[in-house]
């Protein structure tokens, strides 16, 4: 059976919906670990997939996210691998947000990519955060964009390919 391993943080809980599901609905054992909150001990050797998501925040993904990336960056080169970023922006820049978020190393290597939208929600950001959406994008209250098409479209081809093994 293939074990999946997804990493990620959540801030505000919209990475968090993503990776539920993407637990949900993946084929074989998942194992997901809120980089920021978890305390699990885990073994990248055990896992056949890696699957990481983070969120942007002004303008840059979580920094466990980017400790992570560095610290197993070789063993990620060989495993089957899947990226996925939550964020507000569309088109071309979420594209350089993505590319900023991970080396070109792991995206040219990864099996599935992901840009699933993204959320403002002011009801749970402190003052600053806050501030900063309100200047930045005019936004007072939340706001959902999340992509679940796109969610499923990562997840059917992460599926795809458990078949073809």
């Amino acid at each position: 059976m293939m074990k999946t391993l997804i990493v990620y943080c959540s801030s505000h809980g919209t990475t968090e919906k993503a990776v539920s599901l993407i637990s949900e609905n993946l084929e074989g054992e998942v194992l997901s670990v809120d980089l920021k909150r978890d305390k699990i001990f885990f073994d990248l050797k055990d896992f056949d997939t890696v699957i990481i998501g983070g969120s942007i925040h002004a303008g840059e993904i979580q920094r466990k996210i980017k400790q992570f990336i560095h610290k197993y960056h070789d063993d990620l080169l060989e495993k089957e691998i899947a990226l996925f970023l939550c964020c507000m922006r569309e088109g071309e820049l979420a594209i350089e947000q993505f590319n900023n978020a991970y080396p070109q190393e792991l995206r040219k290597n990864a099996v599935a990519l992901g840009l699933f939208g993204g959320e403002f929600l002011v009801s749970k950001m402190n003052f600053f955060e806050r501030q900063v959406v309100k200047k930045v994008d005019g936004v007072v209250a939340d706001r959902s964009n999340l992509d679940v098409s796109a969610i499923m479209e990562f997840i059917i081809k992460l599926n795809s390919r458990r078949v073809l093994v």
